[in-house]
């Protein structure tokens, strides 16, 4: 085969057609990858009316992971999140945090090899003036792990890399109810302030 310039070019291996989507494929799973593993979510941001009232996150669990998530999470949406109780506030409540291994493989000796890790939480979100901007409700979400009887430090690193996946989940499935909630409210011309306030009543 010969180029415009009138020189022999040797055939490209087969392989060389699928290099650059190949490169392409990866490129784009690499990127996907980082942005997970540094706790970046798409869709980790929830719609708020200017006049969104403060929040305040309250958790049955001290030092919980999943508060800062939250947190992080309701700042990035441009809300003003604080520790302090007072007028015009409104509050996530996080009731409880459970976690659990349930086994679901054993092996010749009758010894749990492969385990479900699962997380429920339940959570309600009040307006201000004490009323109730999202019920109470549970969320439960679970992976599988298989844990070696002989190999208990790999195990639980494994298991570690679930559970923070888990609270990553978590705080973006809270956030996305919490917003369809807003978006909601936002439609139907009410304040996120106060359950008695409707624009549309005249």
């Amino acid at each position: 085969m010969r180029d415009d310039a009138g020189r022999f070019l040797l055939p490209l291996p087969a392989c060389s057609a699928r290099l650059v989507p190949m490169t392409r494929y990866l490129i784009a799973l690499f990127l996907a990858t980082g942005l997970s593993a540094c706790g970046f979510h798409l869709r980790n941001k929830i719609t708020l009316p200017d006049d969104a009232p403060a929040v305040k996150i309250e958790s049955a669990v001290n030092y919980s992971e999943l508060v800062k998530l939250l947190e992080r999470g309701l700042r990035a949406s441009g809300a003003v999140v604080t520790e302090e109780d007072g007028t015009g506030v409104a509050k996530l409540k996080i009731r409880s945090e459970r976690w659990g291994d349930l086994p679901i493989a054993i092996d010749a000796q009758g010894r749990a090899q492969e385990f479900s890790l699962r997380y429920a939480v339940i959570f309600t979100c009040l307006r201000p003036d004490g009323s109730v901007l999202v019920p109470e409700q549970a969320i439960e979400m679970s992976r599988d792990y298989v844990s070696e009887p002989t190999d208990a430090t790999g195990t639980t690193t494994e298991r570690e890399i679930l559970a923070n996946e888990l609270r990553r989940e978590m705080s973006a499935s809270i956030l996305r109810r919490i917003d369809s909630v807003v978006r909601a409210e936002m439609k139907q011309g009410r304040t996120l302030n106060g359950a008695g306030v409707d624009t549309d009543a005249k």
